[in-house]
């Protein structure tokens, strides 16, 4: 199967280095190689409190400026001869059944021969803003005080 992206060549949009890198380079690595389909693996394999995947990856590919084309999800699944690291497709359910939550943390990318734009977003099970000390933001700061 082909890549996830349009093509192989798509260039990264106001690239930056992130804090949450180690998570985006697998992926970005695994979605421009040739062989990214998804796992064979189903969802159904990762529930359970000792299965939990420790982080999921948001991909999203649209017309540059137009419609979105595909919204999907995939989590790490295990890591290839290599070191390279497999992801398998779950669904947006899955996600709202883990408890994860969408990071400030995304890369984007371009691809000017296609006019396609994608967008590759990081969600985690309950971040901790530790410059806050709040576990979310819907938490009150009157409940944490000491």
């Amino acid at each position: 199967m082909s890549s996830i992206f349009c093509c192989s060549s798509p260039s990264p949009y106001r690239p930056a280095h992130l804090t949450h890198e180690a998570k985006f380079s697998p992926f970005i690595a695994w979605a421009k190689g040739t062989g990214s389909s998804p796992s064979a693996v189903s969802a159904s394999f990762f529930q359970g409190p000792d299965k939990m995947p420790p982080y999921a990856i948001q991909f999203v590919r649209q017309i540059n400026f137009g419609a979105i084309e595909a919204k999907k999800y995939f989590v790490p699944y295990s890591e290839a001869p290599g070191g390279r690291v497999d992801f398998v497709e779950v669904t947006e359910q899955d996600l709202i059944a883990w408890n994860f939550q969408k990071l400030n943390s995304y890369k984007n990318f371009k691809c000017t021969a296609h006019n396609k734009f994608f967008e590759i977003n990081l969600y985690q099970k309950d971040p901790v803003n530790q410059h806050h000390w709040r576990l979310n933001i819907a938490r009150p700061a009157s409940e944490i005080d000491l």
